[in-house]
């Protein structure tokens, strides 16, 4: 068995996600501002006619905030009952990976926190971290963002 991942690079590491919950990938397009969102929220974008909050990964992860560069990318992507449009500092490839290339998250990850994390893709020199969109949002923070878009 295998999994078909979109790969994407935040602060020179890269993550993994489910093909299955990415809707498209778009350039870096004009983003306006909400007051009094959470922090991580850099605002809304209409998308297509549609109205989409717009979360910078960077930010809910606790990194470093980063100007958006020509690489930058909006991912839109299911996020547990919302669709939102994600940040991120670019988008590498999708890659197939063997299931066997997959191991659990070391122990230490795994707090609360850090509960979408849901294993290490092991590709030849390459490590990819394999998130779970559904849970990098609270429950209450998906109904505050389905409120913003």
């Amino acid at each position: 068995m295998e999994q078909q991942l979109v790969v994407f690079e935040l602060a020179n590491e890269h993550y993994g996600v489910d093909i299955s919950s990415v809707e498209s990938i778009i350039k870096m397009q004009e983003i306006t501002r909400i007051p009094h969102s959470p922090s991580f929220v850099e605002g809304i974008t209409n998308l297509r006619g549609l109205v989409l909050p717009v979360i910078d990964l960077r930010k809910r992860f606790g990194l470093e905030a980063q100007e958006a560069s020509r690489d930058s990318r909006i991912m839109v992507v299911a996020m547990g009952n919302v669709k939102v449009g994600m940040i991120v500092d670019a988008v590498s490839e999708v890659l197939r990976v063997p299931s066997e290339s997959i191991e659990p998250p070391p122990s230490m990850t795994t707090t609360s926190k850090a509960n979408f994390i849901t294993g290490i893709a092991k590709l030849n020199d390459l490590l990819v971290i394999l998130l779970d969109l559904s849970k990098i949002l609270t429950t209450d923070e998906q109904v505050e963002l389905s409120s913003v878009g």
